[in-house]
């Protein structure tokens, strides 16, 4: 049974059970609905294991989340899914930082810091920091070049 199927199965009829549906439900937020219930660890990746954690967490009373690449592995439908999330943790007064090279978190982040000019050992500084628009309107990284060919697509 998939997390999904099983927040509605604990929510309503023979298997109603009250605190069930609250952590398969911050399971659903995080986009692992899909996920099977006694899915081995072993078998999830890096951005699942991530937003599992995030799901553990969101029933705590933490103030910031930091996240690195929290959308390896998923849709674009999954990553839309997880933005909505990280609206809510902004919008409930919530700090979130996340470490990310998609571009569609990128265009919707209030701040981006971007470290380069290249990877590795030719990277480390801050090329650049501001507003997402102000990146596109720039282009004078090579990732607000990546961004202004993603926003203008």
């Amino acid at each position: 049974m998939s997390s999904a199927e099983a927040e509605d199965f604990f929510a309503s009829g023979e298997g109603r059970t009250p605190a069930k549906p609250a952590i398969l439900h911050r399971l659903v937020d995080v986009g692992l609905g899909y996920l099977s219930l006694g899915q081995p660890l072993t078998t999830l990746s890096g951005g699942e294991r991530q937003r599992l954690k995030l799901a553990i967490h969101m029933a705590e009373k933490g103030d910031v989340y930091v996240l690195d690449e929290p959308t390896t592995g998923l849709r674009l439908a999954d990553v839309e899914q997880l933005l909505v999330l990280l609206n809510r943790l902004v919008d409930s007064g919530k700090s979130v930082i996340v470490v990310e090279h998609h571009q569609a978190v990128m265009a919707h982040a209030d701040w981006i810091i971007d470290l380069g000019p290249g990877a590795s050992h030719d990277g480390g500084l801050i090329v650049f920091e501001g507003t997402p628009a102000a990146l596109v309107a720039g282009r004078s990284t090579l990732t607000g070049k990546h961004l202004a060919a993603y926003v203008e697509s």
